[in-house]
């Protein structure tokens, strides 16, 4: 899968500093949680501190202490608008860990001395790579907002012809026409996100004859756990599928725990039990006969 984002900083703080960042600018609705999730304590268990990321007004980042990034430019600003401190301390196997870590969100880092012909801000900066357009923040509001000035717009148009009984007909139908307009807009936002969360996941396969998720495979479900939250509406079903190798019995029973899987691990994130839905379907619908590990893929089904 082609990065998005590359990196460049002037050090290993500053460079971890900069994947913080990127991770932002992708996913600017991001919260402290979010942030701790995808870049947990575990990769940084050197940094003499009890996490890698707090709120910028929090005890230990004022400047009494040192611990933390807490210049105005190094600060991340969260989707609640929160502002963020991240930690200093990185050792290099920590450091490691979290460039290796960036990959699962198709952020790279170019190597510190192409940075010091142009790390700024911070001593780092970003490029965006193979045509990557970063989110708008806020692009979510302004489509509330054009939800309202249809709404105010349509209860306008209703009340003026409400004094002629004959039209009010022809206004309810109009009135109508938008609204599965707006809602189309809203199903295509999740249906592409769906596509590339499932696109990932199959890129994070299972190991041969096993329905472990793998630690590849539990971060691709965390963007589905997101993305189920910001729209309570949306209902899955995950089917797996498996190649042709093998006794058939057994790869029916492998599809059906490995889509079993991935739905016992959203459950166990919050997501509501139903709202998914699990099958397995074996090695009854291969899409390349003539590659068996195309064939090992579980498919995202939205249900209407």
């Amino acid at each position: 899968m082609a990065s998005k984002v590359r990196v460049y900083g002037k050090a290993q703080n500053r460079t971890a500093l900069g994947i913080a960042h990127a991770y932002m600018v992708m996913y600017p609705q991001a919260t402290l949680e979010d942030l701790r999730k995808a870049f947990p304590n575990e990769l940084n268990p050197d940094k003499g501190v009890k996490e890698n990321f707090v709120y910028a007004e929090d005890k230990g980042t004022t400047a009494d202490w040192d611990g933390y990034f807490k210049a105005e430019d190094e600060l991340l600003t969260m989707g609640d608008n929160k502002r963020v401190s991240v930690v200093k301390m990185w050792t290099k196997p920590s450091f490691e860990r979290m460039v290796s870590h960036a990959k699962l969100y198709d952020i790279e880092i170019a190597s510190f001395e192409a940075a010091d012909k142009g790390g700024k801000k911070g001593g780092f900066r970003l490029e965006y790579l193979n045509g990557y357009v970063p989110p708008m923040p806020g692009k979510k509001k302004s489509l509330w907002w054009l939800w309202l000035l249809l709404l105010l717009l349509v209860g306008g148009v209703a009340a003026f012809f409400a004094l002629k009984p004959a039209e009010k007909e022809v206004v309810e139908v109009e009135k109508v026409v938008e609204v599965e307009k707006i809602v189309e807009v809203e199903k295509i936002v999740y249906v592409d996100r769906v596509e590339e969360i499932e696109k990932d996941f199959n890129n994070a396969t299972f190991v041969k004859g096993k329905a472990d998720l793998s630690d590849d495979a539990k971060f691709v479900l965390h963007d589905l756990q997101q993305l189920m939250e910001k729209h309570p509406e949306l209902r899955l079903k995950l089917v797996g599928h498996t190649s042709s190798e093998g006794d058939a019995a057994f790869n029916q029973r492998l599809s059906e725990e490995r889509a079993k899987a991935a739905v016992d691990f959203l459950v166990s994130r919050g997501i509501a039990a139903e709202r998914l839905e699990s099958e397995g379907k074996g090695s009854s619908e291969p899409i390349d006969e003539s590659n068996p590990e195309a064939n090992r893929r579980t498919e995202f089904i939205i249900l209407e």
